[in-house]
């Protein structure tokens, strides 16, 4: 595979400022039970800005106790909220939308602001979340099950769905307000109450959106405790008075939940880590490929877990496409969020996830791979990691079966359609894959065999709320957005009347 030389020079856009303006923050306290709840006395969890490495603001470390308060008011709320007719409860869901729409721009400001996220990525987020709770709104009127009707003689059999009772939902820092919404949407539209753990990296916007429902709902239907993981995040899923964990994260926060929800026997719904293999037939249009794949490998700063991060392309095309992959990554706009609308890769997240991702960059090196474009840090302040492609990857390497989740994409080449697939699924998460090829037939063939929860056919990270979103193997279980969540999220109750004479 020929090499381009790597780009050492990525020019990183400044801002003038920084534009976050102090009264946009929510309030740093739990919202439980409809307001929030300031810990005078408690320990405080720094919000850092990944652009500046500044402290934004300083939220409240949660303990066993918060999230006992939180889910006794959850309780006291469900049978209210389960009792509301199916117009009752999407009019508030309605309601929850209009309210975010107001509020747009002050939402993209506290997501930029937190998360790093460019201006573009983090509009998408608050418009994605205006639209999945429209969509819980209309799809929770219109649900569908078994007919009615005596399937045993003189028994008339009756499906009724109903309410889980109170969810516990533990978010990621990747997409704190959409991956919220993708989860706490179909939750109350399924009409259970809910208590959200946010991430103690990003907890502005799903703090920000429990201020801004607050009149809304009533109290005790949705709740946030903020804090860590193995506090409040366990205490979620071990709590005997929550009947279902809802988690987004990774796969060793998965386990955790699942270990944690086993004692009490309570349902898990778990999407977790990916590791997008991207299948590149000899017939595949390059050039599309190539345009596509420089958004859906480094949109969010690759920090998304249905990236296509692990390109598979046929060995007679390998130079052509290299050379178009690398022309794309090479004019990819890297800047701060506020550096203007055309800023396309912003900072990861923390410094924490920044030196692991330039970790294994060196490991891969190690391994023998070849840098491409890109390849280490970008110069100066924040977190930012130069958008990266690597080469002449050997099967065998780290980089090509661990999720790296930043702005990095390797690429291996095969040599006939049984050792593509075979590769491709050949990795411990199954959650999302893209075949390229012009061949109708083929591309319905190796979709079928590719074990992954979405497969996209000369496209990739294209979602829409009617579809479901979720994977297979170590990707986890469950199903958001579409019909299925509200599934996931309700129960299936069979009343039988004998009605014999």
């Amino acid at each position: 595979m020929s090499l381009t030389a790597p780009r050492t020079d990525v020019v990183r856009r400044a801002a003038a400022t920084r534009p976050l303006d102090p009264a946009a923050l929510p309030p740093a306290g739990h919202f439980i039970d409809g307001i929030f709840r300031d810990s005078p006395d408690a320990d405080r969890l720094e919000v850092v800005d990944p652009t500046s490495e500044e402290v934004i603001t300083r939220v409240v470390q949660g303990t066993t106790a918060d999230v006992d308060l939180a889910v006794t008011a959850a309780q006291r709320a469900r049978a209210g909220w389960a009792r509301l007719t199916p117009k009752e409860r999407s009019e508030l869901l309605h309601a929850v939308a209009d309210r975010i729409a107001q509020h747009h721009d002050v939402l993209v400001a506290l997501e930029t602001a937190n998360t790093g996220k460019p201006v573009s990525v983090a509009r998408d987020d608050v418009d994605g979340t205006i639209d999945t709770f429209r969509f819980m709104a209309g799809a929770l009127r219109a649900t569908t099950s078994l007919a009615a009707g005596d399937y045993a003689k003189d028994h008339l059999s009756v499906i009724l769905r109903e309410p889980l009772g109170v969810v516990g939902v533990v978010t990621p820092w990747n997409y704190p307000l959409l991956m919220a919404a993708w989860k706490v949407a179909p939750i109350l539209a399924a009409g259970n109450t809910v208590v959200v753990k946010p991430s103690e990296q990003t907890p502005l916007t799903t703090l920000k959106l429990a201020e801004l429902v607050a009149d809304l709902l009533p109290a005790g239907v949705f709740n946030v405790v903020t804090g860590l993981g193995p506090v409040v995040g366990e205490a979620l899923a071990a709590h005997p008075d929550i009947d279902m964990i809802a988690l987004t994260g990774s796969v060793g926060s998965g386990r955790a939940v699942a270990r944690a929800a086993a004692e009490s026997l309570k349902r898990v719904h778990l999407e977790l880590g990916g590791k997008a293999p991207v299948v590149v037939f000899e017939d595949a249009d390059l050039d599309l490929a190539a345009t596509s794949l420089r958004a859906a490998s480094f949109y969010n700063s690759g920090q998304e877990c249905g990236a296509a991060c692990r390109v598979l392309v046929h060995e007679s095309v390998a130079d052509a496409f290299v050379e178009r992959l690398v022309a794309q990554v090479r004019e990819l706009v890297v800047g701060e969020p506020a550096a203007g609308e055309d800023v396309e890769v912003g900072p990861l997240v923390s410094r924490a996830h920044y030196d692991r991702v330039l970790g294994h960059l060196e490991r891969a090196v190690a391994e023998g791979a070849r840098v491409a474009v890109g390849g280490g840090a970008a110069d100066g302040t924040g977190f930012f990691v130069e958008p990266t492609v690597l080469v002449d990857v050997p099967a065998s390497a780290a980089c090509t079966v661990e999720e790296i989740f930043g702005p990095v994409v390797t690429l291996e080449t095969f040599t006939d359609e049984e050792e593509a697939v075979e590769r491709a699924n050949g990795v411990r998460l199954g959650l999302s894959a893209s075949v390229w090829t012009n061949d109708a037939r083929r591309s319905h063939a190796v979709a079928a065999r590719l074990d992954a929860g979405t497969v996209w056919v000369n496209s990739h990270l294209v979602l829409a709320n009617e579809v479901p979103w979720g994977g297979f193997k170590g990707s986890g279980y469950g199903r958001d957005l579409s019909i299925y969540a509200l599934d996931d999220y309700s129960r299936t109750k069979h009343v039988m009347h004998n009605h014999g004479r």
